[in-house]
């Protein structure tokens, strides 16, 4: 007899109630929202950022792994094998071995957090079927320090996207507008057509997910939070989503509140 018990996952990480839509995957993790919020206070410092950060991302990426990845059937004899032949083979569901997956650093806050994707992407799955992507932008912004667009400096980008998973894991989810660059590039820029785009961050606003939806609405997004500090009390008292035209979540330097600080800053203890 095979062991049926094994033979299906219906993995889906827990998320808290929202109205954002089906590609907005807010998750309900306790732990990790300790570990974020302490990553925000105001006296926390390296080295316990980059450890936070590190922790912190370890934690997504198996939740997000685990739930987009498509999936396949493992048998692997154990060391019982030798004694039993027949019943010491673990047939279980696996991820699919052969999906090819990109992972992309967008410098320099996303750089430790696609590190951290990639070395698990690797345990995962064929390394040949694994690749990491390194973007170099920042934001443009006005005479008044108001976000207008994204600038690149520079990019190292292998060309095929064709069919491949594409992740985005970068801290904060702000304005959108880098976000909405690298998505651009990679569904129209590069050979073939991506089988899936999925921003991975720990803090988003309301206005980051209304930009990208609407400039992308196939994305997938993961969060573990959502900031609408800034909305009014009544609207903080409703299920995020539920008046999203009227929700903020950013200050007029389009930082986020209550957010994080500038978490490439300080990351990289860089103020620059």
């Amino acid at each position: 007899m095979t062991e049926t018990a094994y033979a299906k996952s219906r993995y889906r990480p827990p998320e808290i109630e929202h109205r954002y839509g089906p590609n907005v995957h807010l998750l309900d993790d306790p732990l990790a929202w300790t570990l974020l919020a302490r990553l925000c206070a105001n006296d926390t410092q390296q080295p316990d950022i980059g450890r936070l950060v590190r922790i912190l991302y370890e934690r997504l990426a198996h939740a997000v792994l685990a739930a987009e990845l498509p999936r396949a059937r493992l048998d692997v004899p154990t060391r019982m094998v030798t004694s039993a032949p027949q019943a010491a083979v673990v047939r279980t569901t696996s991820v699919a071995p052969h999906t090819r997956v990109v992972t992309v650093g967008i410098a320099r806050a996303g750089t430790v957090p696609s590190q951290v994707v990639y070395e698990l992407l690797n345990e995962l799955l064929d390394p040949s079927c694994v690749r990491q992507d390194h973007l170099f932008m920042s934001r443009a912004t006005d005479a008044q320090g108001r976000v207008t667009g994204s600038s690149w400096h520079d990019a190292k980008v292998g060309r095929d996207v064709d069919g491949r998973t594409v992740l985005f894991p970068d801290p904060m989810g702000a304005t959108g507008t880098s976000m909405i660059s690298a998505l651009d590039h990679y569904t129209t820029r590069l050979d073939g057509t991506p089988a899936r785009c999925i921003p991975i961050h720990l803090i988003v606003t309301p206005e980051y997910l209304r930009n990208v939806l609407q400039a992308h609405p196939q994305t997938a997004i993961y969060s573990l939070r959502v900031d609408r500090g800034l909305s009014a009390p009544t609207v903080l008292a409703t299920v995020p989503g539920t008046h999203w035209p009227d929700e903020r979540g950013l200050d007029d330097h389009q930082y986020i509140v209550p957010g994080a600080g500038g978490v490439g800053e300080i990351m990289n203890n860089a103020w620059v």
